[in-house]
């Protein structure tokens, strides 16, 4: 099982760049994804849009698995895959509007 994920996981990450992934519909899954880590990336995957870095941020699932995971869904097309928009640069905060609205 673990040598399968890993060769999927491989595969995939090859075409994995700045890209969010959300959950289309609940798929059958296979006995090597139905672990309560798994459960809990596809409920984060069913309610936004969200990064492969923060779906590897999750405990309970390893990189390959997680990449594993986003192949199998991909290949059964749950899956809405679409470009990350860029950064825009460091957050600034607006201090003189702040100010304005304090001392207002």
């Amino acid at each position: 099982m673990a040598k399968s994920l890993a060769m999927l996981g491989k595969k995939f990450e090859r075409t994995l760049g700045m890209k969010e992934y959300k959950l289309l519909s609940w798929p059958d899954l296979p006995a090597e994804f139905r672990r309560t880590g798994f459960r809990r990336l596809l409920s984060d995957l069913s309610q936004r849009h969200i990064s492969e870095a923060s779906l590897l941020k999750r405990d309970g699932v390893k990189p390959a698995e997680v990449r594993a995971l986003l192949q199998f869904l991909a290949t059964r097309n749950v899956l809405d895959v679409r470009t990350a928009a860029p950064a825009t640069g460091r957050w600034r905060p607006d201090f003189a509007g702040w100010f304005r609205r304090l001392t207002a």
